[in-house]
């Protein structure tokens, strides 16, 4: 290998884009971000901003800019994109490996009620009967809560949304990592007696899941989608130790 394309956008791809420049500087990397979140934090190596047109279009650059590594570090949740380098990486015939953060763990005292997409979750908030929610599952999929009455909703995300939220609903704009004392304050501010989040895994925001079990919060979790076939990492060494087998 001699010129990797990171599909990026996580803190794994900034790590990943560092652990490169230091240990093989000889490698050209290029960072790949959806262009979504308008301050994006990046690691060393040349940024591309913005979609490929899928699959095909992925693999038309992958050719164009002679990249003959691909490394799919998106977020658990961006399962089109996880699929469109499976599918380029394949037509094209370069390798491809899937950066994953490892899954949060069920420990005592977790009430955790999975589902598979945010309108789900909120119907089950609602049948909850919460008096005030907590939610994490970014702008794009705070919809459906926002007619939910008869509650309160905090809604935690990096970006602000395109519309103002309701009146009963509280906009916090914050980027992870959270330490476990600073979820609790959070917690005990609003009142919060239900989380939503997504199984995003990791630990910039796993602080969320242990503030909830320590308070006796119960957690409505969308479950991950299905990881495209091919090899994948749960750490940046397994990655750095995959690129040294390639070459």
């Amino acid at each position: 290998m001699t010129r990797i394309l990171i599909l990026g956008g996580t803190s794994e791809a900034v790590a990943l884009a560092e652990a490169l420049h230091a240990d093989c500087p000889e490698l050209e990397v290029i960072t790949s971000l959806a262009g979504v979140t308008r301050n994006p934090v990046t690691g060393p190596g040349t940024l591309r901003t913005g979609g490929f047109g899928g699959a095909d279009g992925l693999a038309d650059y992958l050719l164009a800019e002679s990249v003959d590594g691909l490394i799919d570090a998106t977020h658990p949740f961006a399962s089109s994109m996880a699929a469109h380098g499976e599918s380029a990486a394949t037509k094209i015939g370069i390798p491809r490996i899937k950066l994953v953060r490892p899954m949060w763990q069920r420990e005592t005292g977790d009430h955790w009620i999975e589902v598979d997409d945010a309108r789900s979750a909120a119907e089950v908030s609602k049948n909850l009967n919460p008096a005030c929610v907590l939610i994490t599952l970014g702008r794009r999929d705070l919809e459906p809560f926002l007619a939910l009455t008869g509650l309160r909703l905090v809604a935690r995300m990096i970006e602000e949304p395109e519309n103002p939220l309701p009146p009963h609903a509280t906009l916090l704009q914050a980027r992870g990592p959270f330490s476990v004392a600073d979820e609790h304050a959070l917690m005990e501010e609003h009142a919060v007696d239900l989380l939503v989040t997504k199984a995003a895994g990791g630990n910039a925001t796993q602080a969320k899941i242990t503030a909830a079990r320590e308070r006796a919060i119960p957690v409505v979790m969308l479950r991950r989608p299905a990881m495209p076939q091919g090899p994948a990492a749960s750490s940046v060494k397994e990655v750095m130790d995959w690129i040294a087998d390639q070459r």
